[in-house]
């Protein structure tokens, strides 16, 4: 190989080297120093800002309806036979129907699908409650149980009666 040749070849190969090393004009300076992190928001700024947040419908609608929850809850005190049962069906379709909607809206409301969640069964255990009540009252044991809570408010009744007497003669 003669020197004539091989001079422009390393003349050629320095030449593209140089521009292959270059920076293109349009890239943006890159430093190697890390990036001003944002601040660490609090617990509150998040929940401000959140799209199922404090100043959103999203979460004062949940919030309200634990009022039907609890009100369900209470109910389990009452007797069965003063139960509505359409009522209670309707809870109970509204908690099974709007669970399964909480995870399919956006934005997903985890809060909103734990309150139906809730209602629903609040909602069941009264429906099985009626249920019950409504089987055993039409195989005559509820009439058993009647009869034996009358026998016993008449005791009584005739126990105050002849204690009113005797106060009465007595004074």
């Amino acid at each position: 190989m003669s020197t004539r040749t091989t001079i422009p070849r390393l003349l050629q190969f320095s030449r593209s080297a140089r521009f292959q090393f270059r920076r293109p004009v349009n890239r943006r300076f890159q430093s190697t120093e890390a990036p001003l992190a944002k601040p660490e928001q609090t617990l509150f700024v998040r929940l401000w800002n959140s799209p199922v947040g404090v100043k959103t419908v999203h979460f004062w609608a949940p919030v309200m309806k634990w009022a039907l929850v609890i009100a369900g809850i209470s109910d389990f005190s009452r007797p069965a036979e003063k139960l509505s049962l359409t009522q209670n069906l309707a809870l109970t379709a509204t908690g099974a129907i709007w669970t399964r909607w909480c995870f399919i809206i956006k934005p997903r409301n985890l809060l909103l699908a734990a309150v139906n969640f809730f209602l629903g069964c609040v909602g069941v255990v009264q429906v099985s409650r009626i249920f019950v009540y409504q089987r055993n009252l039409s195989n005559g044991n509820v009439s058993e149980l009647v009869s034996e809570e009358g026998s016993e408010v008449e005791k009584t009744a005739k126990d105050v009666v002849a204690k009113v007497k005797k106060a009465a003669t007595g004074a």
